[in-house]
């Protein structure tokens, strides 16, 4: 069996990008586990982690073009309450909470560093 571990989400304000990610995943069970000797790891309840770092080269961090992040919340109200913390934190909507077709519902945002995510709801389970 596999399944996804962990993300990793460069930034160039890590302290910024912390605060902003205590904030955003308190409210998902997601809990900080420890620092890393570029970053910091979160783990979402019993799931995936996401580690905030700088990127280790010593470069500039960058956005991915095309790549994103998608998180499955518990309910569609979780959805717009999710994508208001984020935006009401810094980040910038990429598309409104709404239904997507027959996939679901779904919001969009981008972090403090421009990392995009969805977070979403299908009905469907995990």
């Amino acid at each position: 069996m596999a399944r996804l571990g962990y993300v990793c989400i460069g930034t160039n304000d890590f302290d910024r990008a912390t605060a902003f990610y205590d904030a955003l995943l308190a409210d998902l069970d997601g809990k900080r586990l420890f620092p890393t000797p570029h970053g910091l790891l979160y783990r979402l309840g019993k799931g995936a982690m996401i580690m905030v770092t700088r990127p280790y080269d010593g470069e500039t961090a960058t956005i991915s073009n095309g790549g994103m992040i998608a998180i499955e919340v518990d309910n569609k109200e979780q959805v717009a309450a999710v994508h208001a913390k984020a935006l009401s934190l810094g980040a910038t909507s990429e598309g409104e909470p709404g239904p997507r077709g027959a996939f679901g519902e779904f919001g969009y945002f981008r972090d403090l560093d421009g990392n995009k995510f969805a977070v979403f709801y299908t009905g469907r389970g995990g």
